[in-house]
């Protein structure tokens, strides 16, 4: 698996970003080295908060929140895994290996509670200029007894790199709501952003 890096505004919205990464497992099997990254965590620890690794030493902190909805975009979505992961702070992805699988350290899961509710503390990516890469996060959403999808990438209001051109054909695809705007709270960048399953409208509420 690997990452298909944005080179131009319609390569970003015609591809499909697809993370590599790994637990820190005994697990050498085929199905392990070229299984989505959303199964390689230890289950027993997923809660509904997370912590990207490097949250503490980044300058732009970011907490994202918000609430997982059923398709009906009303009953909030027990025990979903969300899976992201993104670039650091200068837009390089810092890609590692654990038992030969080639995987993403800045990333991190949650697994909702019955209200819904999620939580990631982490940072605001920065823009590779080599390849005219945007801030984004890159999620993976694994329902109860069904397989692993991703959603579309969360991009960032106040980012550089997404042009007027990127935001008209986000309108015209009627996906506005990826774009995230986090207000600065005591130091600390806060945002919401609600994600209903199974649905093309990921909406923040």
């Amino acid at each position: 698996m690997k990452y298909l890096v944005t080179f131009i505004c319609l390569t970003f919205f015609i591809g499909t970003n697809v993370s590599v990464s790994a637990q820190e497992s005994i697990d050498t099997s085929e199905n392990f080295l070229t299984r989505s990254p959303v199964y390689d965590y230890t289950e027993t620890q997923l809660n509904n908060t997370d912590t990207i690794p490097g949250f503490e030493s980044k300058l732009n902190k970011l907490k994202i929140t918000g609430t997982i909805y059923e398709s009906d975009g009303i009953t909030p979505a027990k025990d979903v895994i969300l899976y992201i992961d993104q670039a650091d702070e200068n837009g390089n992805f810092d890609l590692r290996y654990t038992n030969e699988k080639r995987y993403v350290y800045n990333r991190g899961w949650i697994k909702t509670d019955a209200d819904g509710t999620y939580t990631f503390y982490t940072y605001i990516p920065g823009n590779d200029r080599r390849y005219n890469q945007m801030q984004q996060l890159f999620p993976i959403v694994k329902e109860p007894s069904k397989e692993a999808y991703e959603i579309a990438s969360f991009l960032f209001e106040e980012d550089p790199f997404l042009t007027k051109t990127c935001r008209k054909r986000l309108v015209k695809k009627g996906d506005p709501s990826r774009i995230l705007t986090p207000k600065s709270v005591d130091g600390l960048y806060v945002v919401e952003k609600d994600i209903i399953l199974n649905s093309e409208d990921n909406s923040t509420k």
